[in-house]
């Protein structure tokens, strides 16, 4: 997907600025022609200044988008993925664990997960970022409890990751 997006937007800099932030906080555009977030609408100047752009930028690219049935498909089809509770998971008594591993790594979301629930803990919520998205991909997870050291070890077993981390 990602590809093909900055395939479209080549020689565009600040529209592609524009499509990746709409990706990354699972903005869409309706039939109308707006930008969404679910149900609610997101103003261009909104956009344009968290993406550093000016709205006219923002507005073309909408327009962009629209006239291209592939990229009309794909940005009316993004969903906001919904609360992320990493930030809030220490107040709350759950655990977080946030692994770093190779970006081309294969299997790594199986392993860390069987590990964790070998160890009898509840797994929460998983995000994985895009390695396509972002140059050094994190998985991240957040536990009923604190993830005890013993499976953090497991983890550093796993040879495709490079790093973990907890909170």
């Amino acid at each position: 997907m990602w590809k093909s997006i900055t395939n479209f937007f080549e020689g565009a800099p600040a529209k592609l600025k524009v499509a990746r932030l709409m990706v990354e906080l699972g903005f869409s555009i309706n039939e109308a022609g707006r930008i969404v977030c679910g149900n609610v609408e997101i103003s261009d100047a909104d956009l344009s200044r968290a993406a550093g752009v000016d709205r006219r930028v923002v507005r073309q690219t909408v327009e962009e988008i629209m006239k291209d049935p592939l990229m009309k498909r794909i940005f009316s089809g993004i969903k906001p993925a919904g609360s992320f509770l990493k930030e809030i998971a220490p107040a709350l008594g759950y655990g977080v664990v946030e692994v770093r591993a190779k970006s081309d790594a294969v299997g790594v979301i199986f392993h860390v997960t069987k590990y964790i629930s070998e160890a009898g803990i509840s797994i929460r919520q998983i995000l994985a970022e895009d390695p396509e998205l972002n140059p050094d991909p994190k998985l991240m997870i957040i536990t009923d409890t604190k993830v005890p050291g013993e499976v953090i070890s497991k983890l550093l077993t796993i040879p495709t990751v490079t790093k973990v981390s907890v909170s």
